[in-house]
């Protein structure tokens, strides 16, 4: 009996972490899912082994990448890491906040 209140702790420990391991990987996964069926012909991406591409088609379980003008290759879509985000919208994204900032407070700020 005593040898159960000695482990009891040590498997609560155990159940706990496998418990949070299995949660973030299931994080993981849906995000995979939802990035693997937001493609949409025309979107930026990264691949994993880090070429970039532009997508020219898409189907169930392969996409079309367009790696240079004319030279469209196919790749599972498991290869597809990310997403490429322009720097032109953060740019933009950046540049309002910018002038609302000076707007509010009547200050500003410039690099000189």
């Amino acid at each position: 009996m005593e040898s159960i209140i000695v482990f009891l702790p040590l498997i609560l420990v155990m159940g706990a972490f496998l418990f949070f391991a299995n949660r973030r990987q299931r994080k993981s996964l849906d995000a995979t899912i939802e990035l693997h069926d937001s493609l949409a012909i025309g979107d930026r991406v990264h691949t994993t082994s880090g070429l970039q591409g532009t997508i020219a088609a898409v189907t169930d379980d392969t996409v079309d990448l367009e790696i240079a003008p004319g030279v469209v290759t196919r790749w599972m879509k498991l290869a597809v890491r990310d997403k490429i985000v322009d720097e032109a919208e953060d740019t933009d994204d950046t540049a309002e906040e910018a002038s609302r900032d000076v707007e509010s407070t009547g200050v500003e700020l410039t690099k000189e």
